[in-house]
């Protein structure tokens, strides 16, 4: 037999939450002096007040939190938040298709009375 397996080593056993997340902190190269937070997403908070008489099945009173069936546990790490925000160009904007504003024109709708009808544009007379 080659090899020697230590005390704490696993085969064949899954690794535990706690094992998974210290393998992807040591993957992700972030420190243990980083300001770590775990939040809860895909819940929801009623905002309805429904009073004292409503269908439990259907509604809940106003600040009750649900749990939807595929919520998962986001990991952040504040430590390395980029809050800087969004910088002006270091450079003249040229768009490729410049913007050339239209003058607007009044459009006077006339319904003859027939089938459809006929659009007359009327210039502005001083």
């Amino acid at each position: 037999m080659n090899g020697s397996l230590d005390p704490e080593e696993r085969i064949l056993d899954e690794p535990t939450i706690n094992e998974l997340v210290a393998s992807y902190v040591e993957k992700l190269g972030w420190s243990v002096d980083d300001e770590i937070t775990v939040e809860l997403g895909g819940t929801q908070v009623s905002g309805i007040d429904v009073g004292e008489e409503y269908n439990r099945k259907w509604q809940s009173p106003i600040g009750t939190r649900k749990y939807n069936k595929d919520c998962f546990i986001v990991i952040k790490n504040q430590s390395r938040r980029d809050l800087t925000g969004s910088l002006p160009m270091d450079r003249e904007h040229k768009p490729q298709h410049p913007y050339t504003p239209v003058e607007p024109q009044d459009i006077v709708v006339n319904l003859d009375g027939g089938v459809g009808g006929s659009w007359e544009v009327k210039e502005d007379t001083p």
